[in-house]
């Protein structure tokens, strides 16, 4: 494969502490074929429109969205009214939310805050623009339904490339080491995610696209690196448990540093991403926390 295709282009927020190398848009270019994966949020797009026109681009086939968060697909509306012939494609269940978006919009607001408002509103898309299909037959696009990350999560197979937006968590581009954690807020189900990461492995893809963030080479390695983190962060939320969430989630954090040898490179992240990594910790935790207290009493001992 052509090492500059797929193209990453990075969508920064200058105005949120950490915010580089993490909101990625992907563009690829086939016979035919010119796909762009996770546009992004809509105070990016001014920025990936003049991307996208320097690099010669003049239409767009696809945009595919892995899955229909803010910081994935809120600006997919904007976009389209540069691109109007390209279609839309995400999961089934996240048509509606993408066509109307307003309850998106105000669940983003609700969790994310002040990062929503920098992120801006999230665009309508026009019915007839979007929908799901397993297989584009022009360029060889598979599509698979991965809930995990979220229930609308969707990983993307062109030829042995897999997009894999958060099936397998977030990395950080780290020197002379690998840094990643799962991607795990609330609501998460531990044998969902591991069934949409299995299956993922079973395709044995050689390249892999995390939606944060980077191209990895070794795509299988690092998809077995996420499905071990999913069992170990669950394992270690358990035996740290305790009613207070605040000495819960620090004593989870110690419990981690020690045991996972990934993970434990988060101390290595420059000031700013520390900073940034160390919230969204949080929500994997919270995630997780959630998914353990449902489980009965013998379930939890059995982690």
């Amino acid at each position: 494969m052509n090492p500059d295709n797929p193209v990453c282009i990075d969508l920064d927020q200058p105005s949120l502490v950490g915010f580089r190398k993490f909101i990625s848009s992907w563009l690829y270019q086939g016979e035919g074929l010119t796909l762009l994966v996770d546009p992004g949020p809509l105070s990016t797009i001014p920025r990936l429109i003049s991307e996208l026109r320097r690099r010669g681009v003049e239409r767009l086939d696809y945009i595919l969205l892995t899955h229909i968060h803010i910081d994935h697909a809120g600006g997919t509306g904007a976009l389209l009214r540069e691109f109007p012939g390209a279609q839309v494609l995400c999961h089934p269940e996240g048509v509606r939310h993408m066509t109307a978006p307003e309850k998106l919009w105000q669940g983003s607001l609700k969790v994310l805050g002040k990062t929503a408002e920098a992120y801006g509103e999230i665009v309508a898309v026009p019915q007839q623009a979007i929908g799901f299909a397993e297989e584009v037959a022009r360029g060889g696009v598979r599509a698979f339904l991965t809930p995990g990350h979220a229930p609308h999560h969707v990983c993307y197979l062109v030829g042995d490339l897999l997009f894999a937006g958060e099936v397998a968590g977030v990395r950080c581009e780290l020197d002379g080491g690998l840094y990643m954690r799962p991607a795990t807020p609330p609501r998460f189900l531990l044998d969902v995610a591991l069934d949409s990461i299995d299956r993922m492995i079973a395709l044995n893809p050689r390249t892999m696209v995390f939606a944060h963030y980077g191209r990895v080479d070794d795509a299988v390695e690092h998809l077995r690196i996420g499905r071990r983190q999913l069992l170990r962060w669950v394992e270690g939320v358990a035996e740290t448990a305790s009613p207070d969430e605040a000495a819960h989630e620090e004593a989870f954090f110690a419990w981690l540093l020690e045991r996972d040898e990934v993970f434990r490179n988060i101390e290595r992240l420059p000031p700013d991403i520390l900073a940034r990594e160390r919230i969204f910790f949080g929500n994997s935790f919270r995630g997780m926390r959630e998914y353990v207290e449902s489980l009965p009493v013998e379930g939890r001992k059995a982690l």
